[in-house]
């Protein structure tokens, strides 16, 4: 336990197992339990979306004011429950015109017209959450464009009485900004002299996660790589001028992983437990999972897996356009995803002329993935570009070596095969070519039909390595720590 806890108000938008869209839901269920293990004081807002079961939730007393600018004041409410297996505090902000919707963001891909007032809803109510509820946070750590007015609020709106608090802001991925009509200014009552190039404004519009970046007292990123690639061209969106101004104080936390849900020796989704000592297990998982997608039963096939959305982030183009000549090889397929129709529309035409070699689930199935990593040999997440992404993590534990593209949290996970030291637990490649999947998944089949002791090798060495949420989390309180210092230093020279 650190001595001096430190209270930390968490927002963010989605918050396992509550409600999820990526990893952003996986981080805000799990750092919370981490921080609060190391025994600090975490308090996690979100919204109450539709699909939350307010019956299971306890309702505060008495209804709780929002001002919104030209919109007057809003009145929601609040439920309340703890993050399950913890005893974290999570406060849901109910207010029905914003959150009673089916969607998070959008309905089915188009996004809602007003997430910009959503969103400022969300960030002003966490402030005045904690007045409700008597919090006096050290911390206030946003989350993605959603939460990243935060910074500035408590420097201006909410000066009186969280001034004191230092200001985190994680990205989790770039690509999603918060672009928005400039007289958002107007909603958020902080003055139009934050409407800058500097701070919120881009193209003469509103950038709520640039704006939040230059008021973060520190600045966060889910893997090292990460935090270096959003300061280039190709990954950073049209920030990364931004984001180099700001790299002082820009820090890159890879993710850890929740092992009680994402562990072959207690998965209670899978045919046969397993672990490094009892390797066999997880042959009887490959069965199962060949029954299950009506593969032909192959024990000495390398059977490759993808779970994720169709999306060209994930690299589904590539997949698309290397698959025909993959299906060549000695090998299986299993995919389980959605998104792009187009890519539901092709892969379904795949598994219809290669049956007993590929199989598709359309769809998203908790279970079903947790039976994909324990079945297959390997698994294939070829990114574009990955802020820290999480599968190959859990690949690791299940002895499925991950076949990645060297880009973000995928580079500073997996270590290339080297045939000559023995090394590794998995394949990278560079390019985001169809040739350079193509060949690198040709490479990783040919280590398993030729040089199975290296691949086992390599799958022990895997299931061996450890991402602790408890070391992502010391990692946070020494940011945390920073941010607060970097906040003492700036009022102490306002002072003199």
């Amino acid at each position: 336990m650190h001595k001096d806890p430190l209270n930390i108000l968490f927002a963010a938008a989605e918050v396992v197992p509550f409600a999820k869209t990526g990893g952003l839901a996986d981080v805000s269920g799990a750092l919370p339990k981490a921080l609060s293990a190391l025994g600090h004081k975490v308090v996690v807002v979100m919204p109450r979306y539709y699909q939350i079961d307010k019956s299971k939730l306890e309702l505060l007393e008495g209804a709780m004011g929002v001002s919104m600018g030209p919109m007057g004041e809003l009145w929601c409410a609040v439920y309340t429950t703890k993050i399950p297996g913890s005893d974290v505090d999570i406060y849901f902000i109910d207010y029905e015109q914003f959150y009673g919707r089916k969607g998070l963001y959008d309905d089915h891909g188009r996004a809602y017209g007003d997430n910009d007032n959503r969103f400022i809803f969300l960030s002003k109510a966490a402030f005045m959450l904690c007045q409700k509820i008597g919090f006096e946070p050290d911390v206030i750590h946003a989350n993605d464009w959603h939460t990243a007015a935060m910074p500035l609020l408590s420097n201006t709106r909410y000066v009186h009485h969280f001034g004191n608090a230092a200001t985190v802001l994680t990205i989790h991925n770039l690509q999603h900004q918060g672009v928005f009509f400039k007289g958002c200014i107007d909603v958020m009552e902080v003055g139009w002299e934050h409407f800058n190039p500097a701070a919120f404004e881009s193209m003469d519009s509103l950038n709520m996660l640039k704006g939040g970046i230059a008021c973060a007292d520190a600045v966060t990123t889910v893997s090292a790589r990460y935090a270096q690639e959003i300061q280039t061209p190709e990954f950073g969106f049209g920030l990364q001028h931004h984001i180099a101004a700001h790299s002082h104080k820009l820090f890159g936390i890879l993710n850890g992983v929740d092992y009680d849900e994402w562990n072959p020796s207690i998965d209670p989704h899978i045919s046969q437990t397993f672990d490094v000592d009892t390797l066999e297990g997880k042959l009887t998982c490959k069965h199962a999972l060949q029954k299950r997608f009506g593969l032909e039963k192959r024990d000495h096939t390398p059977l490759i897996g993808f779970v994720g959305r169709f999306a060209e982030q994930k690299g589904i183009g590539m997949i698309a356009g290397a698959i025909e000549g993959l299906l060549q090889l000695d090998l299986q397929v299993v995919m389980l995803g959605a998104g792009e129709k187009w890519a539901e529309h092709y892969f379904s035409q795949i598994a219809a002329h290669h049956p007993g070699k590929f199989g598709l689930h359309v769809g998203y199935s908790d279970a079903l993935a947790h039976q994909i990593e324990a079945g297959c040999d390997l698994f294939l997440m070829p990114s574009l570009f990955e802020p820290c992404g999480l599968n190959q993590i859990y690949s690791l534990r299940y002895g499925t070596l991950p076949i990645v593209r060297a880009t973000g949290g995928l580079d500073d996970t997996i270590e290339n095969f080297d045939a000559q030291s023995g090394r590794g637990n998995g394949f990278k490649f560079d390019h985001a070519t169809n040739e350079a999947l193509y060949y690198t998944v040709r490479w990783a089949v040919e280590t398993y039909h030729n040089h199975r002791d290296a691949f086992e090798a390599m799958q022990r060495n895997a299931m061996q390595m450890h991402f602790s949420w408890a070391d992502a989390a010391e990692r946070y309180i020494d940011v945390y720590r920073y941010a607060l210092a970097k906040r003492r230093v700036a009022q102490f020279t306002k002072e003199l």
